[in-house]
């Protein structure tokens, strides 16, 4: 039950953030091997003067913190991150420099909805997150 922030200088249209929302969750799905049904997104527009980056250079920031179950490899968490920002890059422009993505892991059980809350990550739970 990932939940995928983003906080962001860009000014989106409700079409942008559509898309930046299926594309992330397309990502997510691919890379961490899971499906879509439980990835939750949300993309906060901040002004300029809300958000630094010391290495930033000029263009838009965006930031994504991803919030996800505890266990999973490295290698999958990094190429989720290195997908999304090559993804923002191409589609939205933002500059190398001024991407960023942070990962906080929780343990299964601190991850629920209404009708379930998650379990530990194994190899074999991909697919139930």
């Amino acid at each position: 039950m990932p939940l995928l922030q983003f906080d962001t200088t860009l000014s989106l249209s409700d079409a942008e953030k559509t898309a930046l929302a299926d594309r992330v969750t397309e990502l997510y799905a691919t890379e961490m091997e899971t499906t879509r049904g439980h990835v939750a997104v949300t993309i906060r527009e901040r002004d300029e003067a809300n958000l630094h980056l010391g290495r930033a250079v000029e263009g838009p920031l965006l930031f994504l913190d991803a919030e996800v179950r505890r266990g999973r490899p490295f290698e999958r968490k990094r190429a989720f991150a290195l997908a999304t920002m090559e993804y923002v890059r191409d589609g939205f422009d933002v500059p190398d420099e001024n991407v960023k993505v942070v990962f906080t892991e929780h343990p299964g059980e601190a991850m629920m909805g209404v009708d379930r809350v998650g379990g530990e990550w194994n190899e074999d739970s991909d697919n139930e997150e």
